[in-house]
């Protein structure tokens, strides 16, 4: 029997029909770009600022404005001072990343991969991942002095455990059933390692991998406070004594910066490494 749709749509409420318009209206509709959208809110916030500050709302001793903060970049790029310590202060965090994320990585997969390992070394390091890394600035500048080692164990350290526990959980959050499907194949231990417990724990150490970058930023801005001759921390406490606001400022933008692009190079990473695992992605 033929189905009558003008029947059909005549016997749905209208207020169904105006909840769910049809996928040609949808499709008429206008969309912003997502790149539009994401700088919205900066934007404004921006504007906010600058507004607030040409207003006057805003003293230049409490906050300086945008303007000021630009002209105060300008100077210090002019004066080769700003490329300096951006890129000390990248130095530091690149080398730091290099041995904390080294030590990480070699430490889950022998914690995660052998029963024997984890009765050795997890233990001592959830203990030890729960003693605040900037704590341990006395007892590393007495161990080691004011010069850029401390810095580096600082940032080591606080790249280690976001790594660690990731790439922990994500070995053993193996799903048995790939485990078992690679031994029906003929899979070697090592070739369920290699093709199974690997895959499935790299996603899990992506996200360690951007929290640990998130981190080595944030502890820099510690470790650059033991006597730093060079770097972003150095501008920071220069301009403390001078009170001078617009360099402040100035140097908390480029960490925000430089931690972002650091962001986006690991977002990069992990849709090349991940492009076979199909994710959600919003509605």
């Amino acid at each position: 029997m033929p189905i009558d749709a003008q029947a059909v749509h005549r016997s749905v409420p209208t207020t169904l029909i105006a909840a769910y318009p049809s996928a040609a209206h949808r499709r008429r509709l206008p969309r912003l770009p997502r790149s539009v959208i994401k700088t919205i809110s900066p934007l404004a916030l921006l504007a906010i600022w600058f507004v607030a500050s040409s207003a006057g709302w805003l003293s230049a001793h409490t906050l300086a404005g945008p303007q000021l903060v630009l002209r105060r970049a300008g100077e210090l790029i002019a004066s080769g001072e700003l490329q300096t310590a951006i890129l000390a202060s990248a130095q530091r965090v690149g080398i730091g990343l290099f041995f904390g994320l080294t030590a990480a990585l070699v430490a889950a997969l022998v914690a995660g991969l052998f029963r024997v390992g984890e009765d050795i070394i997890d233990a001592p390091i959830q203990m030890l991942r729960t003693v605040p890394v900037v704590g341990l600035i006395p007892l590393l500048i007495i161990w080691f002095g004011i010069g850029d080692q401390p810095k580096l164990i600082l940032i080591a350290l606080g790249v280690f455990f976001p790594l660690y526990l990731n790439l922990f959980a994500g070995i053993r959050g193996t799903d048995t059933a790939l485990i078992e499907a690679g031994r029906t194949l003929g899979l070697s231990q090592w070739g369920i390692v290699r093709h199974v417990v690997l895959p499935a724990a790299v996603p899990n150490g992506l996200v360690g991998l951007r929290y640990s970058i998130g981190v080595s930023w944030l502890i820099l801005v510690f470790a650059e406070t033991i006597n730093a001759t060079t770097g972003i921390g150095y501008l920071i406490n220069s301009a403390r004594e001078f009170f001078q606001t617009d360099t402040i400022v100035l140097c908390l933008v480029l960490y925000g910066l430089l931690g972002l692009l650091a962001d986006v190079v690991v977002r990069i990473l992990e849709r090349v490494l991940l492009a076979w695992r199909p994710t959600f992605t919003g509605t």
